[in-house]
């Protein structure tokens, strides 16, 4: 199986979905790819908690589905594992809504035969990322008082999945 290419030639923010051509059929990309995120809500949503913690992001930037998976992974392994289910809700804010593409150039002998190079570079889709502006939040742990060091600690390791920098802030429920 081929490796994930680098996050890098993803990182900055680009202008989503498009497609411009003279013809209709080529204005769109045709296939979107599943996304890797199993759930966006863990441990007890109906349950009202009095601390809310998040984790915000500190610039511009895209997150690949699949790092927004394993954050949520990270964090929620380390919250279900000391509280239980019952005792923090994990919500996931984002939504992997655009699809990144990859152009393939050929490379080696005889490459010049088979690769277009960049005459119809729109690319295929390769997977998706959800895209972040400053100031969004990424992940958001509701807890009680006594449980607000190990939401940090959730947090903290969530963030060093994730590219880009990110605070914790915290915010009393009333």
């Amino acid at each position: 199986m081929a490796r994930i290419r680098k996050f890098v030639s993803y990182r900055r923010i680009e202008r989503p979905y498009t497609r411009t051509s003279k013809y209709k059929g080529k204005s769109f990309v045709r296939i979107t790819p599943n996304i890797k995120v199993i759930g966006f809500e863990l441990g007890s949503p109906k349950k009202s908690f009095r601390y809310t913690l998040n984790l915000v992001s500190k610039d511009d930037l895209q997150i690949r589905d699949n790092a927004l998976e394993s954050a949520k992974q990270t964090s929620n392994k380390i919250l279900e594992a000391n509280l239980g289910l019952a005792a923090y809700h994990l919500k996931v804010k984002p939504y992997p809504h655009h699809v990144l593409r990859e152009n393939p150039l050929a490379s080696g002998a005889g490459a010049d035969r088979f690769s277009t190079g960049m005459q119809k570079a729109f690319g295929k889709p390769l997977c998706n990322a959800a895209q972040i502006r400053k100031g969004n939040t990424i992940f958001q742990i509701s807890v009680d008082k006594n449980n607000i060091e190990l939401a940090k600690q959730a947090l903290t390791r969530a963030s060093k999945k994730l590219p880009g920098s990110c605070t914790i802030q915290m915010v009393e429920n009333k």
